[in-house]
């Protein structure tokens, strides 16, 4: 795939922690970037996923779903001689 040049501003600070990486492990700052880059936007584009396919079973009843005071209870259970079991998806 074609790679296009981007530019991003950073502080000094961050700059001369790439840098540091860069001269460990042999690499340039911009290779720490694309990688950085690829696998941020690799994490947040699973979890928008999973936050759309999550809506969408909400709003067609499909979500499973565990009742908010059963869960609080089992909770404050924890710890004590009383322990609940962990509640159940309605």
């Amino acid at each position: 795939m074609p790679k296009e040049t981007v530019s991003v501003r950073l502080d000094e600070a961050t700059l001369q922690r790439l840098g540091m990486i860069a001269t460990a492990t042999g690499r340039s700052r911009a290779t720490l970037m694309s990688r950085a880059i690829e696998e941020y936007a690799q994490t947040q584009a699973w979890q928008v996923a999973a936050i759309r396919e999550a809506i969408d079973e909400l709003s067609h009843g499909d979500a499973d779903l565990v009742d908010h005071a059963a869960v609080s209870d089992w909770l404050d259970s924890w710890g004590t001689q009383h322990e609940l079991e962990p509640p159940s998806c309605k």
